[in-house]
Parts: structure tokens; C-alpha cells; sequence
């Protein structure tokens, strides 16, 4: 009789294990979005991050979540808004200035970069990386942010080298 136990017992383990671990899979990665600027101003923005990231298999809400955290162009704002994302412990921080101001460009991406050290930042800014202190060198970036610069006068010494 314990043998029969012992085999019903092992055979309910070997079922029940893939179930089990299947319950344990992780957690949902999130996205923290943080914007200088308004939610409307940059609608067109969201529309192309949303379609890069269904285009890469990732649908807001089903496999992906995204953490919106908008400045509305008030820029003393910004730095709470990332200490914000910091302890929500998004996955990544994607950081935008807004607004087109080459002083407010860097904005986000300076408070995220700021509030951690960890945590990736992907950022795009107008101004160089470099002298604005987001990056280490455009070589090797260093550190936990990276981005796109559309200052591209920064890559005309490249050119000629």
C-alpha cells in the first residue's frame, strides 16, 4: 500500500511541477516614460514607441507595462517625477525633454540619470551628451544612459576623421 502512495505521490508531483513553475514566471516588464512636456505635444511620439515596441512582440498591457509621468512643461517637476519611477523600479527609464528648448532638452535625462544609477536610460536630447554630462565619451557611453542626439554638427569631426 505505501507503495502505491508513494507512486501516486510522485506522479502528482511530475504533473504539478510544470504548473507550478508556470506560475512562477516573471514579472511584467515596465517602461518608464518621462517627459518634460505635455502628453498631448508628443502623441505622435507615443503612437511610434507603441508601434516599435508591438513590432518587436510587445503589446502595452498584455506583455509590456508603461509607466507614463508627464512634466507638462513644468521642469521642477522632472526630478520627482524620476525619483518616482526609481522607486516603482521600472525596468528602464526612457527620458525626453521636451518642449524643443535647447536649455530644457536634457532635462529628463539629466533628473533620471540623477535619481540612479541602475537602471538603464535611454534618452534623446538636442544637445551634446557629452558636455551636458549624460555620457562618458560618444565611443564608449559608460554608465547606465544612452541615447540619440540630434545635434548632428557632433558627428561632423567623425566624418572627417
Amino acid at each position: 500500500m505505501r507503495r502505491r502512495e508513494l507512486i501516486t505521490l510522485l506522479g502528482g508531483a511530475a504533473i504539478a511541477w510544470p504548473l507550478a513553475a508556470r506560475a512562477q514566471q516573471s514579472a511584467m516588464p515596465i517602461i518608464g516614460l518621462l517627459w518634460g512636456g505635455s502628453s498631448d505635444a508628443f502623441a505622435y511620439l507615443l503612437t511610434a514607441i507603441r508601434r516599435g515596441l508591438r513590432e518587436s512582440g510587445y503589446i502595452e498591457g498584455r506583455n509590456v507595462a508603461i509607466e507614463y509621468r508627464w512634466a507638462e512643461d513644468r521642469y521642477d517637476r522632472v526630478p520627482a517625477l524620476a525619483e518616482d519611477l526609481v522607486r516603482r523600479q521600472v525596468d528602464v527609464i526612457v527620458a525626453n525633454g521636451g518642449g524643443g528648448y535647447v536649455a530644457k532638452a536634457a532635462k529628463a535625462a539629466k533628473a533620471a540619470k540623477a535619481a540612479t544609477a541602475t537602471i538603464p536610460i535611454v534618452f534623446t536630447t538636442n544637445l551634446d551628451p557629452v558636455e551636458s554630462g549624460l555620457v562618458a565619451s560618444l565611443n564608449h557611453p559608460g554608465g547606465n544612459a544612452t541615447g540619440v542626439s540630434f545635434f548632428s554638427s557632433l558627428l561632423e569631426p567623425k566624418c572627417l576623421s
